[in-house]
């Protein structure tokens, strides 16, 4: 079992990791600093896996600040298609207006 662990933290650390090239190439495309989608829900996974390993070694530390991003990702994620739904939304025409 102490195998699959630590397994799981590496899994982990290197989704938790691998935002940031996500990040980076996607700002080195745009020729400015932005944030995709994925980079979040890289956080979202690695974060929750960390969390899940931290847990596991009943690392108090490393729980709380696993626990907070894990808040800040899912609350930035929802955000996102909260957005992306009222801009859909918006973009329909309404029931009973010409086009």
């Amino acid at each position: 079992m102490e195998k699959f662990w630590l397994g799981l933290g590496f899994l982990a650390q290197a989704l938790f990791a691998a935002r940031f090239l996500v990040q980076w190439i996607a700002s080195e495309k745009a020729k400015k600093s932005v944030v995709p989608v994925a980079f979040w829900f890289l956080s979202l996974t690695g974060g929750g896996l960390l969390l899940a390993y931290a847990i596991w070694r009943r690392d108090p530390v490393f729980i709380v600040g696993q626990s907070t991003g894990f808040l800040i990702y899912s609350r930035n994620i929802y955000l996102i298609y909260k957005e992306r739904a009222t801009m859909r939304k918006a973009a329909l025409p309404e029931a009973g207006q010409p086009d």
